[in-house]
């Protein structure tokens, strides 16, 4: 089966039951799936070519999910462009998958530089730089049905963007398959039925998007808000019958900040509290399990290989000694852990974490060297490090790639310093993650200054901001005479990170 082949079975046997619950609107599977159908066959009406690529940039609505699955019923490939991304990060992206449809909110309409796609859809009744209405060409198509022609599951389903705000982005080809491992992992390992309410908190670009048709293909309920405050998300867990969600840590901290402030902490409907993105601390777990419950769970995965590679459920937390762990491998999902040599190594024993299975990305897109180099006979290699032990459960140790997980996001030092060190002030820049108590990790940078030069916190931070959007710019910059350096020259982060340690002790006794 494809991917939508799971909604559009469950549309089929669960007609009349809710699909979506929002504050604009309801819709039940059959209605969705109407909307879904005249949308892919609308979206075929512009561009009839199986596999051509279609660039989504909204936040988190029902048409974008009514877009989303219309993309996938048309049996095109999804690139999503988050919205929160800076305009220049959004443009590189378009320039490089080269989507002959793009369907955004006026706003990003206006904004992005669209010169080269053939077709600009506006979500909301807008024609800004010319583009056409989606409602009106949605309904010109009521009651049509996308043709079908059943691409390998090998074909690309999504181009999900692990990097790259600057020079040239690494795209994953997420096929087919991986997206229904996806699936039948996440439905063995949850257990979802037609009683789940899923709240989206999350962007629909990200992570969340991978629960999309697993609570669909059970006959479950996505519920949107109007806005993701923690006031709002404790009221929907108690008024909207909320069963599962997905949030990085640092939600899951003001959530229960919140819930402390107004006493309200008892949710008698929610059995999944999903957190990934970034570890949360011993500590952290105890009190959200008290908070909460005994329905804490994570994941781990990344972008190359999907959620879930492996899983913590709830019932794994009982045993503290597992709260360091990512959990087990789910059910279609195959880890090992690996030397430089390409050994496997025996439990216990700390080396890369390797994947194995359909869930597993192709390769990059229009990066075949940098595939050969991550995907080698057959296993994925993660760049992380960490062991397997004796039971089956995987811990992480480190990251052999410098990535920060910062509130749920991937922040890749290379493409922060590669901004800075534009900076008319800044010889040069080192970049790292640094443990935060609100984000899991914070985005800080060492800076050097030319010899002369002057800036300030605020004005590295103004420079970044605008070309880098929010999440990327560091929180805290750390200005060094001269950074420290190996025989070979190169800026030795480590010792960074060690002096930057000792500064910030400092400051705070």
């Amino acid at each position: 089966m494809h991917p939508i082949d799971f909604f559009f079975k469950a549309a089929r046997q669960y007609p009349e039951r809710i699909a979506i619950d929002s504050p604009a609107v309801c819709l039940t599977y059959a209605q969705l799936e109407q909307r879904v159908s005249s949308l892919a066959a609308a979206l075929q009406s512009l561009d009839a070519q199986t596999g051509s690529r279609v660039g989504i940039c909204a936040g988190n609505t029902v048409t974008h999910i009514v877009s989303l699955l219309a993309v996938m019923a048309a049996e095109k490939t999804w690139v999503p462009l988050n919205s929160r991304n800076a305009v220049g990060e959004l443009n590189r992206t378009i320039a490089f998958t080269e989507p002959s449809i793009v369907i955004a909110e006026q706003e990003h309409l206006a904004s992005l530089d669209l010169s080269g796609v053939a077709h600009r859809l506006a979500m909301d009744g807008g024609k800004a730089d010319g583009a056409q209405d989606l409602d009106e060409l949605a309904k010109a198509h009521a009651g049509g049905m996308p043709a079908r022609v059943h691409p390998s599951l090998d074909a690309t389903q999504a181009i999900k963007f692990t990097g790259g705000s600057t020079g040239t982005p690494k795209g994953v080809m997420q096929p087919y398959r991986a997206w229904t491992t996806t699936i039948i992992n996440q439905v063995h390992a949850y257990g979802f039925d037609e009683n789940d309410k899923y709240l989206i908190t999350a962007p629909v670009t990200h992570g969340t998007s991978t629960y999309l048709i697993p609570i669909l293909s059970q006959g479950g309920c996505h519920v949107l808000l109007d806005d993701t405050k923690p006031p709002s998300i404790l009221k929907a867990f108690r008024e909207k019958g909320v069963t599962t969600t997905f949030m990085p840590p640092t939600l899951i901290y003001m959530l229960m900040a919140q819930g402390e402030k107004e006493g309200m902490a008892d949710f008698p409907a929610l059995r999944h509290l999903i957190y990934g993105g970034a570890p949360m601390p011993a500590e952290k777990i105890r009190l959200a399990r008290e908070f909460f419950g005994p329905i804490l769970e994570t994941t781990y995965g990344q972008t190359e290989a999907p959620q879930i590679v492996t899983v913590m459920r709830a019932h794994d937390f009982e045993d503290e000694a597992n709260w360091t762990s990512v959990g087990r491998p789910g059910l279609l999902s195959e880890v090992g852990i690996m030397d430089p040599d390409g050994k496997l190594l025996a439990a216990n024993e700390v080396g890369e974490i390797v994947v194995r299975g359909d869930i597993i990305m192709s390769g990059y897109w229009k990066m075949p060297e940098k595939t050969a180099e991550t995907i080698v006979d057959g296993w994925l290699h993660t760049g992380d490090r960490g062991y397997v032990d004796e039971r089956g459960y995987l811990y992480l140790k480190d990251r052999l790639r410098d990535v920060v997980i910062t509130g749920g996001f991937n922040v890749y030092p290379i493409d922060v310093e590669s901004v800075l060190d534009q900076h008319p002030a800044v010889h040069e820049s080192a970049v790292f993650g640094v443990a935060d108590e609100k984000w899991g990790e914070a985005v800080h940078a060492a800076i050097q200054l030319k010899p002369g030069a002057q800036a300030t916190p605020e004005e590295l931070t103004a420079f970044a901001k605008q070309q880098l959007g929010s999440v990327k710019t560091p929180k805290q910059f750390h200005f060094f005479a001269d950074f420290p350096r190996s025989v070979a020259g190169k800026v030795h982060k480590p010792t960074i990170r060690e002096q930057v340690a000792l500064r910030m002790k400092g400051r705070n006794q």
